[in-house]
């Protein structure tokens, strides 16, 4: 199965994205002309980003029978000086919280999707440095 997106202009600099059959809009800063109608498409990468390795997490933790009370990420990114800026490193934090985590197995399920299952980590690794790291019962 293939994804397809269909971008189609609305107006100043927003466009409206179709992917997938969802809707939402995409938007410049309002330093080039945006209207801030929706989230700047680099930023995208990162919410991707995160949204995919968070669900291989939920999913290999589910198998391995680890209860979790709550799960959050957050991803940080270093941007380029010169045009076309791309990320140079990203930071994915791992915040759990849980009464009967088992250190071992988060990192590996994180390791796993890191590792071997999380598209887009392995095309944005190409591009940049990604690291991360794990924070238990913050």
């Amino acid at each position: 199965m293939a994804d397809k997106t269909i971008v189609t202009w609305d107006e100043e600099m927003s466009f409206d994205v179709e992917l997938n059959g969802h809707h939402f809009a995409v938007d410049a800063d309002e330093a080039f002309g945006g209207k801030d109608r929706g989230p700047k498409p680099k930023g995208l990468v990162l919410s991707a980003l995160a949204g995919c390795t968070g669900m291989d997490v939920v999913s290999i933790l589910k198998k391995m029978r680890m209860p979790f009370d709550s799960f959050r990420l957050e991803v940080e990114a270093e941007i380029a000086d010169e045009h076309p800026k791309v990320y140079t490193k990203v930071h994915i934090r791992y915040i759990l919280a849980g009464g009967r985590l088992d250190e071992s197995k988060v990192e590996r399920a994180v390791d796993l999707s890191c590792d071997k299952y999380c598209a887009v980590h392995a095309m944005l690794s190409t591009a940049a440095e990604v690291t991360h790291e794990i924070v238990l019962n913050p």
